[in-house]
């Protein structure tokens, strides 16, 4: 099988557009060669090599603290990289390991290719490309994940603040705040993981924290009845055309060791979320009278505003398809919850229930399945 290297162009037509190129895209080309499609398909990937959205995260990332990178599917991380790869960087180790999967599956990818917009053409869609070409398609299966959309809250004054503003997507290094008054925002796992880093290694720092809502670190082992139960939450929103939540935002936290120590040590002192920017911080309710806060509270300067608040799908390309349901999500419907409502030759991988990495390739196979079934393939 032919594989497309960086730089070559992709084929005109397809039968599968894949547009992206982490996990779940490759999960789905992995499954649609074992349905008999491998020459069916193309896979188009903005990234510059391999490695989905791992490439582009922080170097002090292992694969021991990054929430769990499952296997792909027919050839694990282990089997790939070796056993000892914990302490690797996730930043070299997934892309490496992603890398690799692509050549030993002999997947078809071309990357980088921006994708600008989809359109319905006649029976199928048209994909325009960066380049001022296009490719069509009876099919597509969108993967395209949640990275390149970075969410940071509306919050008033937000253009006023003289320090520095960046969001989990800019990290790059605790060095970087060395003798800083940073306020990381954000209840997820990155939100406390980057705050102990800072607050542990970033020379003469100090450290703040504040969200929305104040999460719950759960002491016991998460089960697997409980993450079914979590999964199921989110696809019950996708389903009702709603916009997805995380899959964190209704499991609550682990209680790991690192967490129990900063707990331990004042560095997880949790604050309610401000109500506005200020030029030299932010302050919640800004002195009201009502505010419910002493003044000391009321007001907190900080050099650094550390937006660890999420991230949304990176879908703008699919806006003229007009998938947007009334709640102001995607209508979602099929197995698990990958196809749209409206449309089912559009397939959304990372979308909702799917965007965890063991999600990912179950949706995959499912993609493909649906896949060769529109196609009048026998999937085996």
């Amino acid at each position: 099988m032919q594989i497309s290297r960086t730089g070559a162009q992709p084929a005109r037509h397809s039968d599968v557009l894949i547009i992206g190129g982490g996990q779940a895209a490759l999960s789905a080309a992995y499954f649609l060669h074992r349905f008999g499609l491998g020459d069916r398909y193309q896979m188009l990937d903005h990234a510059p090599g391999p490695g989905g959205a791992w490439q582009f995260r922080w170097p002090t990332l292992t694969l021991a603290t990054a929430n769990r990178v499952h296997d792909l599917p027919g050839w694990g991380l282990v089997e790939a990289l070796g056993l000892d790869c914990d302490e690797l960087p996730a930043a070299t180790a997934v892309p490496d390991y992603f890398g690799r999967y692509e050549e030993k599956f002999g997947l078809t990818v071309h990357r980088p290719v921006h994708v600008r917009s989809v359109r319905r053409e006649g029976d199928g869609f048209r994909t325009e490309l960066g380049d001022g070409s296009s490719v069509t398609s009876n099919l597509i299966v969108n993967a395209t994940g949640t990275w390149d959309r970075p969410f940071i809250p509306h919050i008033p004054g937000a253009a006023d603040f003289r320090g520095r503003q960046l969001h989990t997507h800019d990290y790059t290094t605790p060095g970087d705040f060395a003798g800083k008054r940073v306020l990381v925002v954000g209840a997820g796992i990155s939100a406390i993981q980057l705050l102990i880093e800072i607050a542990r290694e970033a020379h003469d720092s100090e450290t703040f924290w504040c969200s929305r809502r104040e999460p719950v670190f759960n002491p016991e082992p998460f089960t697997p009845a409980q993450g079914r139960e979590a999964v199921a939450r989110v696809e019950r929103r996708v389903r009702a055309g709603l916009p997805p939540t995380s899959v964190v935002s209704v499991t609550g936290l682990a209680l790991t060791p690192s967490i129990a120590a900063a707990r331990r040590d004042g560095i997880l002192s949790w604050r309610p979320m401000f109500t506005r920017i200020t030029e030299t911080g932010v302050c919640w309710d800004c002195g009201s009278a009502s505010s419910g806060h002493s003044d000391d509270f009321t007001h907190l300067d900080v050099d650094v505003i550390f937006w660890n608040t999420g991230f949304r799908s990176a879908i703008d390309h699919l806006a003229p398809l007009r998938l947007r349901a009334p709640g102001g999500g995607i209508t979602m419907t099929g197995r698990l919850a990958t196809v749209v409502d409206a449309d089912p030759r559009i397939q959304l991988l990372g979308y909702g229930p799917s965007a965890s990495t063991i999600g990912a390739n179950r949706a995959g196979r499912e993609a493909a399945r649906v896949a060769a079934e529109l196609l009048g393939v026998t999937a085996r």
